[in-house]
């Protein structure tokens, strides 16, 4: 299993490389992004800045020098490859530990690819909401993505909230609003590169803001912009209800909380089915890790 993840992240981040095949990364841009692939052999770059190019932060995993001494087999068999395939070190990062131990880190996207997709992600232009990450970049309002085939126009447009089109199941939309499965898994993937590169590791957020902050932090900002959607504001308003006046003042209603399938990308509004505990209401989770 070990080998197999390195070899899928080299051949994600390097497929392009002496073949004519297109590589998921884009160099010049710093992003990850589909390809198609069309029957007379061709590849194209389908340059739609979504959650497809951030999914690639969830493959992330450190081994433990403690769970690794434990196995010698396979302890062995990762020396072996890392000395013997030096074209895939760049998948396995090692760091000494005080004790003189030695914790590696498994990832798809490397040290010198991650402040570059994270520049997108915390750019309050593009990915970051005021209530959490977006499905597609909020870029893509003003320049959507255009895609000619066949005779036929493809656009993919920034729709923070329900989809304009049936054609993707009903009131379900990946072009904008905030999802919170996906959050949570950049949550606890940004806290697992923290446990490897640490507190020297920073990174500005909010992009352009002057404010480098450590992974762990930009996982606490992330979680305290998902908390802020069931939190009242200021005014006495949980952006989850929009304008429902029933359940932002009726004090026999407005205490009680609705796990909506996913939010508006812009005003944090909850859309979709509305009993979404499965995955919602792993909110509770966050909120109680950071207090509020």
């Amino acid at each position: 299993f070990f080998e197999h993840f390195v070899y899928i992240s080299h051949a994600i981040n390097h497929l392009g490389e002496g073949n004519h095949e297109t590589s998921l990364w884009d160099e010049t841009d710093g992003f990850y992004y589909d390809v198609l692939h069309f029957p007379d052999g061709r590849y194209q770059q389908m340059k739609v800045r979504s959650m497809v190019g951030l999914i690639p932060l969830f493959a992330v995993e450190t081994l433990e020098p403690e769970v690794v001494d434990a196995l010698p087999g396979f302890n062995r068999r990762l020396m072996w490859f890392i000395e013997n395939r030096p074209e895939f070190r760049r998948h396995v990062c090692s760091t000494s530990l005080p004790d003189g131990t030695v914790r590696r880190m498994l990832s798809i996207v490397d040290q010198e690819q991650l402040p570059r997709v994270l520049r997108y992600m915390l750019d309050e232009e593009e990915f970051l909401s005021t209530y959490g990450i977006r499905a597609l970049s909020k870029y893509h309002q003003d320049h959507p993505y255009v895609l000619r085939l066949n005779g036929n126009e493809h656009r993919v447009d920034y729709e923070p909230a329900e989809s304009r089109s049936g054609l993707f199941g009903g009131n379900s939309n990946w072009r904008g609003p905030i999802w919170f499965p996906v959050n949570f898994l950049l949550i606890e993937s940004l806290q697992k590169f923290h446990h490897f590169l640490g507190d020297q590791f920073t990174v500005p957020c909010p992009t352009g803001s002057g404010q480098n902050k450590t992974l762990w932090q930009v996982a606490g900002e992330i979680s305290r912009r998902l908390n802020r959607l069931f939190l009242r504001n200021p005014d006495g308003q949980r952006p989850i209800y929009g304008g429902l006046r029933l359940f932002q003042e009726d004090p026999h209603w407005r205490e009680y909380l609705l796990f909506h399938e996913y939010f508006h990308g812009d005003n944090g509004a909850g859309l979709g089915a509305s009993h979404q505990t499965g995955w919602t209401g792993l909110v509770t989770k966050l909120l109680e890790q950071s207090g509020e």
